[in-house]
């Protein structure tokens, strides 16, 4: 499961992340919002970060901290005066694995997933009630849909290495923009669906699946 990644022109090896208290910095909501934040807008400092997401700076200082304690946001070189600290998002991805999480871990990775599919499904709201008023960007820019597909394991294998393979090559710096670029969000859901013999033996058993 990815959870974030940091634009960039050559790609990096995933960080792998398990560890359940690295995990829990991770899936604080106003946490999530911050990296995506500074993913989207570039480095920040406390300040900016608070004016942008209707935060005190006290709040704001304390939460980057812990996403520093854990390096998923480190210090911008030579932007800060002073005592003024600008943050960034390494370029590094995050990967959290499908396998192997203990019962807490996988807990925290749960409850990330699930926020963040909140978090998109509401700005999808605000984007529909908008919709209207965004010319050309609210007409032919964005899909909403399902679609099944009978596949071989292989073509399923094939299927997300061609996805990722598209998505980088959309990929790039906020820097390197045009000036009439946006950030478009994509999120994508796909599963083989269990045959019937295959569900599991009791609701204990499903709750403690990890994904």
């Amino acid at each position: 499961m990815h959870t974030y990644s940091c634009s960039m022109s050559e790609p990096l090896q995933p960080r792998e992340v398990r560890d359940v208290e690295e995990l829990r910095a991770l899936a604080h909501p106003m946490r999530q919002r911050i990296l995506r934040q500074l993913i989207q807008a570039g480095p920040a400092t406390s300040t900016t970060l608070a004016r942008d997401l209707g935060e005190n700076s006290g709040i704001m200082s304390y939460h980057l901290r812990l996403l520093s304690e854990h390096d998923f946001v480190r210090e911008a070189v030579g932007r800060g005066r002073g005592r003024e600290r600008w943050w960034e998002v390494p370029p590094q991805p995050v990967w959290i694995p499908r396998e192997g999480l203990s019962i807490d871990a996988q807990a925290e990775a749960s409850g990330l997933q699930s926020a963040g599919w909140a978090e998109d499904l509401e700005g999808f709201g605000r984007f529909r009630a908008a919709r209207q008023a965004m010319g050309e960007w609210g007409r032919e820019t964005w899909v909403s849909g399902r679609t099944t597909l009978m596949l071989t394991q292989e073509e399923a294998v094939r299927l997300l290495a061609d996805h990722q393979e598209l998505i980088g090559r959309y990929r790039r710096e906020t820097g390197d923009a045009p000036p009439d670029a946006r950030t478009v969000v994509f999120r994508c859901l796909v599963y083989p669906e269990p045959a019937p013999d295959e569900g599991p033996a009791s609701p204990g058993e499903a709750a403690g699946q990890h994904s």
